[in-house]
């Protein structure tokens, strides 16, 4: 088990006093909607601005070329941790709503009216609304697969969803609201066998999960840096590469061409085929060294560390009057999502952040789960490696004395 302590002196905005008389210790659970930064990843940005800004790819000068090599670098490095097989099957986006908003954009022009595309009630709005606009705008047909009353999906039921013009499964690998680590590797067996193709959101998988694409055999994964202690504005596609050649281009401009003529153009070569613009490459540089500061870390542990923080918050909610958790009572992500009878989550989430505890309230983007369980909105703690155990009990003290003051 990974000493959280370890990490804590990396992370400087945790070591800071809140609340209205500043002396409170804060208590940062808000990592599904994104995680702290080490100093690595922050003093790699400063570096890159101080010694190798420019524009990548085209300088043919020393700068040019620093910073090509910081780019590339990165996307190799993106490349062993999620274990694909080429680095052109990395495609650096502003985060995981785009990298799908792609795929929704450029795959779906292949697609025919009246072919169908599956998804799951417990997807964030950035793994529906995409695939709605694609349906509109094609004619296309979207299916539900259902969530169960524990949170999860009944694998037994998607044969029957997937039929002879399925061309898509698009689902989360961990939901955002219920923690559920939906099986990728066997849902994506069943929907192979269907000749269904497969794009997997990994916004909260990826950080907290060993990732192996040629093993789970997915054919897209989305992620983003800040949920993996990189900076924002940075994500990733990772697409097959026979899948990313057939697909025509997501956006036009520059890099993305090979040649430009009156009557038309030429795309240039995957990757550069989807990275059109002068792209993000600080946050390239800082998702590399995130990806190294994790990878040091082990991702076993840090699921091994979730599932002790999240088991002991369920015991503790368990045992809180009118408070109700979503989601499977094990085998989930490290993340609590929980109404509190008649309270309104704001007010829960605003009473805790007087005492330095920070978690988020709302729907979480996600509109149909909340509708499916009941809820307006619900209170979630979500945890990281840097996340004690001794931060989960100022929670639920401090959630305790919520529900008897509010």
């Amino acid at each position: 088990m990974l000493d959280p302590h370890k990490f804590r002196q990396d992370f400087p905005i945790l070591d800071q006093r809140l609340g209205p008389s500043r002396d409170r210790k804060l208590v940062y659970l808000d990592n599904a909607a994104t995680t702290q930064k080490p100093l690595s990843v922050i003093e790699a940005i400063t570096h890159y601005y101080r010694e190798s800004n420019s524009n990548v790819h085209r300088g043919i000068h020393t700068l040019g070329e620093r910073a090509t090599a910081l780019y590339e670098d990165a996307r190799n490095k993106v490349r062993s941790f999620i274990m694909a097989r080429h680095s052109h099957e990395i495609i650096f986006t502003r985060g995981t709503t785009e990298s799908i908003n792609l795929v929704a954009s450029s795959l779906t022009r292949l697609f025919q009216p009246g072919d169908e595309i599956v998804l799951t009630e417990m997807e964030h709005h950035s793994n529906m609304v995409p695939w709605f606009l694609a349906a509109e705008r094609q004619n296309l047909v979207i299916r539900i697969w259902h969530v169960e009353d524990d949170g999860q999906l009944d694998i037994g039921k998607l044969n029957d969803l997937l039929g002879p013009k399925t061309r898509l499964l698009a689902l989360t690998w961990m939901s955002n609201v219920l923690g559920t680590i939906n099986p990728i590797k066997k849902i994506t067996q069943i929907a192979h066998d269907k000749g269904v193709n497969v794009l997997v959101d990994g916004a909260q998988g990826v950080p907290h999960l060993p990732t192996d694409v040629q093993d789970l055999d997915v054919d897209f994964l989305a992620f983003s840096g800040h949920k993996m202690c990189g900076p924002m504005g940075i994500g990733v596609l990772y697409g097959k590469e026979d899948l990313l050649d057939r697909m025509p281009p997501y956006q036009g401009g520059g890099e993305m061409i090979r040649t430009v003529r009156l009557d038309g153009f030429e795309p240039n070569v995957l990757p550069y085929k989807f990275e059109a613009g002068t792209p993000n490459v600080e946050g390239a540089v800082g998702l590399g060294v995130a990806v190294d500061y994790l990878r040091s870390i082990g991702l076993e542990n840090i699921h091994a560390h979730d599932e002790l923080l999240v088991q002991k918050t369920l015991e503790g909610l368990k045992a809180l009057p009118s408070v109700r958790v979503l989601g499977p009572k094990s085998g989930r992500g490290g993340l609590a999502a929980f109404s509190a009878g008649s309270l309104h989550a704001h007010d829960v989430a605003a009473y805790l952040d007087r005492f330095g505890v920070a978690v988020r309230a709302g729907h979480h983007c996600a509109h149909p789960l909340a509708k499916r369980f009941g809820v307006v909105s619900t209170v979630r703690a979500s945890y990281y490696f840097y996340n004690t155990l001794e931060e989960v009990d100022q929670f639920l003290e401090t959630l305790g004395r919520a529900l008897d003051d509010l």
